[in-house]
């Protein structure tokens, strides 16, 4: 029906949408002939077609917006470009959202002078030089650097390329409805296939004619329209330029295209064609997009276009009856950042294991001799009957002088005494203290083995289960507090110590050990046999053949830096010496050289355990003459005729570096040199070196013993001495990049990038052993793949103690093979050791679990980089070679994080040198980016007991910034690979586009309001009060009247019982006697600030309402602490100052201190301004209290330090002040007959609000609790909220988190006292930090036995300015009333005074 009158004719758009839809209801038979010829008459009566132009282009007018589709470019030739029929739908898809834009003027048409010709083909290079050009200064641009590795650039390859490939801006979808062209495919035009993700307008796919052109326009209207029969214009098949131009308007007035689709090129255009646009001088106005029907284009529920043979408003009502119900509210906040992320392809060329399943290794059979003894008690019995007089145990001290021998004899009788002490001297014949099975702390410092050996038999004899750890130095020692957790989970209530070790223990002013950090409370009992009982002659001590009970508790420090015990049973003791036994080939008298610790580990299996049960010798080297003389063990080697030693590769290297000062050293008699770190693959260098300087002095290369061992499963591997000196001891040359893969591949050793590992030796004698891929199932690896040892033995611990979940994840592991199978109906235990089993079954270890560190895909060990890090030149630079290696999480994947010490002599030069060559070395070995290297000063990195670096608490400071590095080197650019993806054009408009663009329009999506404050109130009395009285003073005044004797605070002391209290006329006499004192002593005015230095009680009420009593406006300042003035004086001076005080007032101890020598030494003491004491008060009452004329005028001012250290202040008016208080008595239900417990620091927000002010307004019992007894007593205030059967209570974090963990052991005592927590409602976490969940969740389970609702337990939310939006669960409110009125100069923030959006 399309007429060709027409072609010549400039159009708007709304009258060719207008003549688009009365044609489309011609076609359906909605209009008739003569009605549709009328209405298109009078629609283009008042236009008139435009005059062709000199060559012969017609004129057509559209709205474009600038910069969107076509190119600003100057026109470089004076002929009239040829326009495709992709360009032109690309300019109406522009208009089609525009509102308001200019107007410009397209010419198209034929070029007479210009041959028939292809234009050139838009290559990538041409495209992407454009897209250069027009995007220059974008945020690609910004943010690129030359510095980053080939890695991250091929990481941003792809987001590069598919920015090019669209070279047009993204815009937001329109919201009207679209069509879908992925559906329909365009007619083949051209000569060859376009590139996956390239663009439409490619060259090969341009038309040459007419035809061409007529062809893409019959595809795209049979896209819109559905069928190719329709009779509209778009379906003509006219041909030549004006017939062209005029189907150019109709496809540009009816289509819409979809800009998920791929877009026509408008943008790669030669220099020999280009568009002259012409800019018209005029405004703008509005024009709305074009429609089809009532419908538009309307989709299916799929998305497919639909036919339009039906009406238009039928297909809407089905389209909407077809619409998804809405989505439930949790999927409109699914967090999709992982799925931004750039996933990491793996490695198409990574190795990947190629071997057959392995076999399970069973080590020989555990040997039966007939003289063994049946348990270790009985071989102490045998030996210290039979042999009394020979030798156990002899000590050294600093010097190297022998310190004291330990005989058999001596052993045994001394652990009898021991055992019968603990079980008849603690505690009273009806309640003894420690009973047979339960758990004592042995702690004994390292140069004191035979005190530790002595106490350690004595726990067995009494069927006692000892507890090993370490000596606390400090009451902050790193680590010390899981420590503390393990001896509170095992229900330890005693320590033994010896009495040098008592005496060196962290005292009290009193002269006690106080109770450290985490810790429960501890009774310390001195082994020492001067302080102990003999036992009766008829008193002999139970000896049983080894059973399941436990023997003794292993302590274990995880890689998070908790500490768990892993339990030893009896039979496991026994089992574990035997086979040590049979492997090292151990016989009765034979003398052993212990360099290890004796409370754990090597140095306990082999100086504690297996050689009573052989009546060895052993020489004990304590860590301090170590570090004195490195050469003192082989002395002691030489000197004793020693045939075993047990050392650490540490050990073999200090020897190295003292030797030469050493002469006729003879080490002929050793047998077996027991490496106890053997499981550490770089402990091979120390090996080699150690023989290649010691083999010319008697030591054979068979003596060298490396062993591999774990916590859980004791003794793995050990390596068997041999007299066969020709057969040289397991080793392999790995690749490192296959270990990064688990893999197994041998590789040269003149390559850098390689692991020379030599074997543990085999397998304990009655274990079996196999290895299981480290994550997931537990399947059996190949014979070429690295993986988890796993033992199945009776020599191993048994348990993680009272950790049910954790053990079973670790001791009860049932390998299985390909098929799913179980290898054995026995479980197996996880050793922690990675690595593999080679020919002839021996064991290799390549590195630990808890070093292991996950990068991309990549496996790579902490002592890899630690090793590669200190063979950086100059070797020397990092202090005594400590160095800690961890992985902290970015981006949901692991980066690499080396802390190190330098030497106190090293310069920034040197040490930004030495990084830079230490990141080098890393990435050239292992592969593998650095995100952080950082150097601290020398000894300042947290310690373990035995002086190496405490690894997860240097990994906290690193998390919580309070490392201190003095020089840093941040390379996230060689690490981050797995960059957010570039922005792609989502399918729809989601709920997170609308929320943003609500917000960026400056809608408010959502609020919530409480309660108005001025509804009518329960009583007449709370009406009274908030329509009567405008200001607390007059609240108080009141209620000294009416109800003089009512309680209002109630002060608890560390014992429970009541410190003071005050009534309602006791309140308001001593308001009055204070404000008396502040008018004729301070000579005080009305609105001056007076500063209120108290501690937590009721002597800071008073005062605060004393100044309300004098028109002065109080500021509450916390007092500083006694122990600590220059810290915590500086803070009170400055809030006097910035408040500008002209008063100071506070009890007489604060006002000595406040003027002391110490305090002269913090502060300028003669600028204090005026104090006053008001323990002695006048005793008369004011001529007239004062009351202020406007309720907007200062109530108080409400100080307080941020965390980060800033002072900020807020003005708190008496209207805003009484608001506060009428909506907290609203929310919380505040009555004259409730009481609420409160155990807060009353200085500043919500905490001084509940403390000093919601009592007098609401007329409630406040029982107050200090914050600081709750130190000397945890359960002070759950016993007080129990004891006054307390419904609401508000607490802080700090409260919280002492309760938990001070009573974490106590809840059953607890219990047993009457603690009933059933009664409270309603437990409010006051702060203005973030929300610790972990901690309230852990409240919240560790009282649930108490009777504690988890419910119960809620947060606060609020900020400086509005102290209280969320005062209780599920319960928002807030008013613009109760918020302060601005900030003063030292704020660090500042929120609105109204409930921000959710």
């Amino acid at each position: 029906m399309a007429d060709r009158s027409l072609e010549g004719m400039a159009l708007p758009l709304e009258v060719r949408a207008r003549l688009a839809e009365l044609e489309l209801e011609l076609s359906e038979g909605d209009i008739t002939q003569k009605g549709y010829e009328k209405k298109r008459s009078k629609l283009i009566g008042a236009y008139l077609p435009q005059p062709p132009t000199a060559n012969g282009a017609a004129v057509v007018r559209c709205r474009l917006q600038p910069g969107e589709g076509v190119p600003r470019r100057p026109f470089r030739s004076a002929h009239i470009g040829v326009c495709d029929i992709r360009e032109a739908a690309a300019r109406e898809r522009a208009a089609s959202a525009a509102g308001n834009r200019p107007l410009f003027y397209f010419r198209f048409g034929v070029d007479q002078a210009l041959p028939q010709e292809r234009r050139a083909p838009v290559t990538p290079s041409s495209a992407s030089r454009y897209h250069r050009r027009r995007s220059s200064g974008s945020r690609d641009e910004r943010y690129r650097s030359d510095v980053h590795t080939e890695a991250v650039q091929a990481a941003l390859a792809k987001h590069k390329e598919r920015k090019m490939a669209v070279p047009m801006p993204s815009k937001r979808r329109s919201l009207v409805v679209q069509t879908s062209m992925d559906a329909y495919t365009p007619p083949d035009t051209s000569s060859g296939s376009e590139d996956e993700g390239s663009v439409q307008g490619d060259s090969q796919g341009t038309p040459t004619s007419s035809q061409g052109s007529i062809n893409m326009e019959h595809w795209i209207s049979q896209a819109i329209h559905g069928s190719t029969t329709s009779t509209t214009s778009s379906s003509s098949t006219q041909s030549g330029g004006s017939g062209a131009a005029h189907r150019l308007a109709d496809v540009m007035a009816q289509t819409h295209i979809e800009n998920h689709s791929a877009p026509p090129d408008v943008t790669t255009y030669t220099s020999e064609h280009s568009i002259q646009v012409e800019r018209p001088q005029g405004s703008t106005t509005s024009r709305t997009a074009p429609k089809y029907g009532n419908a538009e284009l309307m989709e299916t529920g799929d998305g497919v276009p639909v036919s339009s043979r039906v009406s238009a408003k039928i297909q809407q009502l089905v389209n909407t009856l077809k619409r998804p119900k809405r989505p439930p509210l949790r999927e409109f906040f699914v967090d999709d950042f992982e799925e931004l992320l750039e996933v990491q392809q793996p490695d198409p060329n990574q190795p990947k294991p190629e071997g057959a399943q392995m076999l399970a290794t069973r080590g020989e059979q555990l040997g039966v001799v007939t003289n063994w003894p049946p348990s270790l008690e009985a071989a102490l019995q045998r030996w210290g009957t039979i042999s009394p007089k020979a030798p156990c145990l002899t000590t050294m001290d600093t010097n190297g002088k022998p310190l004291y021998i330990l005989t058999y004899g001596k052993l045994w009788t001394r652990s009898m005494k021991v055992a019968y002490n603990i079980l008849h001297k603690l505690g009273t014949k009806q309640e003894p203290m420690v009973r047979p099975g339960d758990r004592v702390a042995l702690v004994f410092p390292n140069n004191d083995p035979a005190a530790f050996m002595v106490a350690f038999y004595g726990c067995l004899l009494a069927e006692v289960v000892p507890v090993p750890i370490e000596v606390p130095l400090t009451r902050k020692d790193a680590g010390s507090q899981q420590i503390g957790f393990l001896l509170g989970s095992c229900g330890v209530t005693v320590a033994l110590t010896s009495d040098a070790c008592h005496k060196g223990l962290p005292k009290s002013p009193t002269g006690e050990i106080p109770q450290f950090k985490g810790w429960p409370k501890l009774l310390w009992f001195v082994t020492e046999s001067k302080h102990l009982s003999k036992p009766p002659r008829d008193w002999f001590p139970h000896i049983k053949d080894a059973n399941n009970d436990t023997a003794y508790i292993e302590y274990k420090t995880c890689k998070d830096g908790s500490v768990l015990g892993v339990t030893v049973t009896r039979i496991a003791l026994l089992t574990h010496c035997q086979a040590l036994t049979q492997a090292c080939g151990y016989t009765e008298a034979e003398t052993i050289v212990n360099v290890l610790d004796f409370k754990k580990d090597v140095g306990l299996w082999h100086g504690i355990l297996t050689s009573v049960m052989n009546m060895m010798h052993v020489i004990s080297i304590p860590y301090s003459l170590m570090k004195v003389n490195p050469l003192s063990w082989i002395q002691k080697v030489c000197q004793y005729k020693a045939k075993v030693a047990c050392v650490k590769s540490r050990d073999m290297h200090w020897a190295l570096v003292a030797h030469r000062d050493q002469r006729d050293v003879n080490l002929s008699s050793l047998r077996m040199l027991i490496v106890a770190d053997g499981a550490n693959p770089w402990s091979i260098s120390s090996c080699d070196a150690f023989l290649n300087v010691f083999q010319s002095k008697g030591l054979r290369q068979e003596v060298i013993c490396p062993c591999a061992s774990s916590p859980e499963a004791l003794t793995v591997a050990i390596r068997r001495p041999t007299d066969d000196s020709n057969q040289p001891p397991g080793r392999g040359v790995l690749s490192m990049h296959g270990l990064t893969y688990g893999v197994i591949r041998v590789d040269s050793e003149e390559k850098l990038s390689v692991l020379t590992v030599q074997d543990v030796g085999l397998v304990m004698p009655g274990a079996i052993m196999c290895s299981v891929k480290p994550d997931g199932i537990p399947q059996l690896c190949r014979t070429d793949e690295i993986g988890e040892l796993c033992v199945c033995a009776v020599a191993t611990g048994t348990s993680y103690y009272g950790l049910s979940g954790m053990t079973k994840n670790t001791f009860e592991v049932f390998p299985m093979t390909s098929s799913g199978a179980p290898i054995s109906e026995y479980p197996f235990i996880r050793t922690g050791l990675l690595g593999f089993v080679g020919p002839g079954g021996l064991v290799f270890v390549v590195g630990k679990m808890d070093g292991l560190m996950v990068v991309s895909g990549r496996r790579h060990n902490a002592d890899d980089i630690v090793a590669t890090a200190l063979a950086v030149e100059p070797m020397k630079f990092v202090y005594r070679g400590r160095i800690a290696v961890f992985s902290v999480t970015v981006l949901h994947d692991e980066r690499i994080v080396i802390v190190a010490e330098q030497r106190p002599d090293s310069t920034e030069e040197d040490s930004f040198q030495w990084m830079s060559r230490v990141l080098q070395a890393i990435d050239s070995i292992h592969q593998v980016g650095v995100y952080c290297l950082a150097l601290v000063p020398a000894n300042t990195l947290p310690k373990t007991p035995l002086g190496g670096i405490h690894l997860s608490e240097t990994k906290q400071l690193f998390l919580e910034g309070s490392l201190h590095p003095c020089n840093v080197l941040m390379c996230p650019h060689t690490c981050v690979t797995n960059l957010p993806k570039p922005r792609q054009k989502q399918p729809e408009i989601g709920p997170a586009s609308v929320m943003v663009g609500n917000l960026v329009s400056g809608k408010r999506i959502a609020q919530a309001s409480g309660r108005d404050l001025g509804q009518i109130e329960d009583n007449d009395q709370a009406r009274k009060v908030r329509t009567e009285f405008l200001f607390l003073s007059e609240v108080l005044q009141w209620r000294a009247q009416t109800t003089p004797d009512h309680l209002l605070y109630t002060l608890l002391n560390c014992r429970g019982t009541i410190a003071n209290s005050l009534t309602c006329v006791q309140l308001h006499k001593r308001a009055e006697k204070i404000a008396v004192m502040l008018m004729e002593r301070g000579h005080l005015q009305d609105g001056d600030h007076v500063a209120l230095v108290y501690p937590p009680g009721i002597d800071l009420i008073a005062a605060f309402y004393g100044c309300l009593y004098a028109g002065c406006v109080p500021i509450t300042v916390r007092p500083p602490h006694p122990q600590n003035i220059a810290t915590t004086l500086p803070t009170v001076k400055m809030i006097v100052e910035v408040s500008r005080s002209a008063c100071l007032m506070t009890t007489q101890l604060i006002c000595k201190l406040l003027r002391s020598r110490e305090a002269a030494a913090a502060v300028d003491v003669r600028t204090w301004p005026l104090i006053l004491d008001t323990d002695d008060l006048p005793k008369k009452r004011p001529a007239q209290i004062y009351k202020p004329s406007n309720p907007d005028t200062l109530a108080y001012l409400d100080f307080s330090v941020s965390t980060t250290g800033m002072l900020a202040g807020v003005k708190m008016s008496h209207a805003a002040t009484s608001a506060f208080c009428r909506s907290i008595k609203l929310q919380c239900e505040l009555y004259p007959s409730r009481e609420v417990a409160i155990c807060l620091d009353p200085y500043c927000g919500l905490g001084f609000v509940l403390w000093c002010l919601c009592s007098v307004y609401s007329g409630h019992q406040s029982i107050l609790i200090p914050p600081s007894e709750l130190e000397t007593n945890p359960a002070l205030w759950l016993l007080a909220v129990s004891q006054y059967k307390v419904r609401d209570t508000f607490c802080s974090y700090s409260v919280m988190e002492l309760c938990t963990k001070g009573l974490g052991s106590q809840t059953e005592s607890l219990k047993a006292r009457g603690l009933d927590l059933s009664r409270v409602r309603t437990c409010v976490v006051v702060a203005e930090e973030r929300p610790r969940i972990a901690l309230t969740q852990s409240f919240s389970k560790l009282f649930k036995d108490l009777g504690l609702h988890p419910r119960a337990v809620s947060t606060s939310f609020g900020c400086r300015v509005n102290l209280a939006i969320c005062l209780q669960p599920h319960r928002l409110w807030t008013l613009v009333e109760q918020v302060g009125d601005f900030s003063l100069h030292h704020t660090n923030a500042y929120s609105p005074p109204y409930l921000l959006p959710f």
